[in-house]
C-alpha cells in the first residue's frame, strides 16, 4: 500500500503526469514534457527512462528548433484498438495502435433498413478480417470504440427511437458488439465521434471549443466545450437539427414543425430535386452537379447553407465556439454550402460571437466518424496499468492525438 504523500506516492504521481502528457498530445520531447508538466528536466529524463525499460513509452531522436530532441510516445506494440462506425448506408472500420497509427481501414455498404443482428454480424466478420489483415490477433485489442446514427440513452445505453435506424430502436449495442468481441466497448453518437475526430485529427485541431455539424439523412451537431464532448444531462446535447426554424413548416420526425433537419437533411431536400433530376439522385449528386454549375442544385445548397447557418447562429449565441466544422456529404460542396453558412451567421448571430467564430469544411471525410470511435475507446481508457508495461495488461492512453 501506497502513503499518500510518501515517496512512492509521489513518484507513482509523476509517472501519471508524464504517460498522461504523452497520451494527450501524441508525441512530446523531453523538453515539452518538462513544461507540460511542471517537473524538472532531470525528474523528466528519470521518468522517460524507466517508463522506457517498462515499455510503456518509446523514445526515438528528433529535432526541435534546430537543436537533435527526443521524441517521447507511448509504445506501438502493447495493443490495439478497433473503431467501428454505423451510417445509414455504410459500415466503417479501422485498427489503430497505442502509437498513433491508423493500421487498416476498410468500408463497405449496409443496408439500415436490414436486421440489427445482420449489421453486427457484418461488423464482426470485418473486425475479424482487419486483425488478421495487419498480423495481429484478436487477444491484443484493448477496446472498441462504436459509432452509431442515432441518440443514446445515457442510462441505459440503449439506441433510442429514430427514424434513421429504424429496425435498430431498444437494442443495447455496446452490450453486443461487447458480447462478440469479448472486450469493453465505448459508444456515442456519430456527430460528437466526428467532433472528437475531427478535434483530434482535423479541421478543429488547436480549438478547445467548436461544433462539428452533421449533414447527412439526419442534422445533428457534436460539440465539444474545453476540449470535452459536451454531451447533456441525458446524452442528447447536440441536437441542432431540431430547432425550430418555422413553428408552421413541415412536419418532422420527432413530431414538431419546421425543424432545421426538415429544410437541409437528405430526406427532404432530395424531393425537391428529383422530379428534374431523377428519383435516383443523391445528396452526394447534387453537390457533384451543384459544383458543375447546375443552377438547381446550387439553389438548393445555398438555401440549405442558409438554413444551417441560422442553426449555427443559435449556437453562437449560446456556447459561442471558436470554431464550427462542417461534415457530411454536404460539406464537399465547399464554398457553395460555407458562404450561405456564414451569411446567415453574421444576420443572426451576436456580432461579438460571428467575428470570433470560423467555419470550415471537415478534413476527413467520410473518415471523421471512424476516426473519431478510435479516439473514443482510447478517451475512455485508463491510464493506471500503462505502469506496468507490456507484461501488465497495457490498456489504452486517453486520447489519440495525431497519426504519423
Amino acid at each position: 500500500m501506497e502513503t499518500p504523500g510518501s515517496q512512492s506516492s509521489l513518484h507513482r504521481a509523476n509517472l501519471e503526469r508524464v504517460v498522461r502528457a504523452v497520451r494527450l498530445a501524441g508525441s512530446l520531447t523531453q523538453a515539452e514534457i518538462a513544461r507540460t508538466t511542471g517537473l524538472s528536466a532531470a525528474t523528466v529524463s528519470n521518468i522517460v527512462r524507466e517508463l522506457k525499460d517498462g515499455g510503456t513509452v518509446e523514445v526515438t531522436p528528433t529535432s526541435a528548433g534546430g537543436r537533435r530532441a527526443r521524441s517521447v510516445s507511448l509504445s506501438g506494440d502493447a495493443g490495439i484498438v478497433i473503431g467501428v462506425d454505423f451510417g445509414h448506408t455504410h459500415l466503417r472500420v479501422a485498427v489503430g495502435n497505442l502509437a498513433h497509427q491508423v493500421l487498416a481501414e476498410e468500408a463497405e455498404p449496409l443496408d439500415v433498413d436490414a436486421s440489427w443482428v445482420d449489421g453486427f454480424d457484418r461488423a464482426e466478420h470485418l473486425v475479424g478480417r482487419l486483425i488478421e489483415s495487419v498480423g495481429t490477433v484478436r487477444e491484443k485489442v484493448i477496446g472498441v470504440g462504436l459509432g452509431v446514427p442515432g441518440p443514446i440513452d445515457v442510462e441505459s445505453g440503449t439506441l433510442g427511437s429514430t427514424a434513421i435506424l429504424p429496425g435498430w430502436a431498444g437494442i443495447n449495442p455496446r452490450e453486443e458488439l461487447s458480447r462478440r468481441l469479448g472486450v469493453p466497448v465505448y459508444v456515442d453518437n456519430d456527430a460528437n465521434l466526428g467532433a472528437l475526430g475531427e478535434l483530434v485529427w482535423g479541421s478543429g485541431r488547436g480549438v478547445k471549443d467548436l461544433a462539428y455539424i452533421k449533414v447527412a439523412s439526419g442534422v445533428g451537431a457534436g460539440l465539444v466545450i474545453n476540449g470535452q464532448i459536451y454531451r447533456g444531462v441525458g446524452g442528447t446535447a447536440g441536437e441542432i437539427g431540431h430547432i425550430t426554424l418555422d413553428e408552421s413548416g413541415p412536419v418532422c420526425r420527432c413530431g414538431n414543425r419546421g425543424c432545421l433537419e426538415t429544410f437541409a437533411a437528405a430526406r427532404y431536400v432530395l424531393p425537391l430535386l428529383q422530379g428534374t433530376h431523377g428519383p435516383e439522385l443523391t445528396m452526394e449528386r447534387v453537390v457533384e452537379l451543384a459544383r458543375e454549375g447546375d443552377p438547381g442544385c446550387r439553389r438548393v445548397i445555398t438555401d440549405v447553407g442558409r438554413h444551417v447557418g441560422s442553426g449555427v447562429a443559435s449556437l453562437c449565441n449560446l456556447l459561442n465556439p471558436s470554431r464550427v466544422v462542417l461534415g457530411g456529404s454536404l460539406a464537399d460542396a465547399g464554398e457553395l454550402v460555407l458562404a450561405p453558412i456564414r451569411e446567415s451567421v453574421g444576420r443572426y448571430a451576436i456580432p461579438s460571437a460571428a467575428r470570433q467564430l470560423s467555419v470550415l469544411t471537415g478534413s476527413l471525410g467520410g473518415r471523421a466518424e471512424v476516426l473519431g470511435a478510435l479516439a473514443l475507446v482510447l478517451s475512455e481508457m485508463g491510464d493506471s496499468t500503462l505502469l506496468l508495461g507490456k507484461g501488465g495488461g497495457t490498456q489504452a492512453p486517453q486520447v489519440l492525438s495525431s497519426v504519423r
